[in-house]
């Protein structure tokens, strides 16, 4: 343990697949000791086992929508490693409740706000006294979906949009002893690439769909003292899909 207590600390939440096991794995081999968080206990066990290093990760079950269970989140992250640098919050539900927005249910809504939202909230309110004793940083996964819509998507969308207004207002809460950033994926695909169809890459103006590496490179550089002018600001991770005109023929 002392070895991972000479190193910077990271807690990534939702890190139990996706774009938060990608980020977590980034940063483990940038050489952060590392805390993976998710709600889905065994997942983020198995995630953090994969990972290969013990002495440099910790696994938690943790809601991030519940404070009690945040609190102990950043006790236990303490509790381990001694400090904290970093705050990734990725957290979030992203497929559920899509519905019509007359149908969709209030219990339905406050769901996705309570995880997407709140969440970002409630791990920034209890990470920030420590964060500010390492003057480290705090990064938040939004979504292109903050910028744009698909129909049906009104509880995500504005989960999403607010993570990106908090981000600003964090950013000048907490500078300078934190900087705040977002970033906002777009198509990012988790599976085997040979579920993607051609078309699926030629739409966008990068030339292909995008990987969780993609974010994981945006966060680590986010984090690094190579971005210690910026603060405040939300980065589009998307591969130009939010610049394309797009028109049905």
């Amino acid at each position: 343990m002392a070895q991972a207590e000479q190193r910077l600390v990271a807690l990534v939440t939702g890190a139990a697949r996706g774009i938060g096991r990608g980020i977590a794995q980034r940063l483990l081999a940038e050489g952060y000791a590392v805390a993976l968080a998710d709600i889905d206990g065994a997942a983020v066990a198995e995630a953090a086992t994969a990972l290969g290093a013990p002495d440099a990760v910790l696994a938690l079950e943790a809601d991030v929508a519940d404070e009690p269970s945040v609190q102990q989140m950043i006790a236990r992250v303490l509790a381990r490693f001694g400090r904290l640098d970093l705050l990734v919050n990725n957290a979030a539900l992203a497929r559920a409740h899509a519905a019509p927005v007359h149908e969709l249910s209030l219990s339905a809504w406050n769901r996705v706000i309570g995880t997407n939202l709140t969440g970002v909230f409630l791990c920034g309110k209890h990470a920030v006294p420590h964060l500010k004793q390492s003057r480290g940083s705090i990064v938040n996964i939004a979504s292109t979906r903050a910028l744009q819509s698909e129909p049906d998507t009104e509880a995500y969308s504005a989960s999403k949009g607010g993570v990106v207004a908090l981000t600003h207002a964090l950013a000048m809460s907490l500078g300078p002893e934190i900087r705040v950033n977002c970033v906002s994926p777009g198509w990012i695909h988790n599976g085997d690439e040979a579920e993607l169809r051609p078309a699926d890459h030629r739409q966008h103006p990068a030339g292909r769909v995008g990987r969780a590496e993609d974010v994981a490179e945006m966060v680590l550089y986010l984090a690094s003292p190579r971005a210690g002018f910026i603060t405040g600001q939300n980065f589009v991770v998307d591969g130009g899909m939010t610049r394309k005109m797009i028109y049905e023929d």
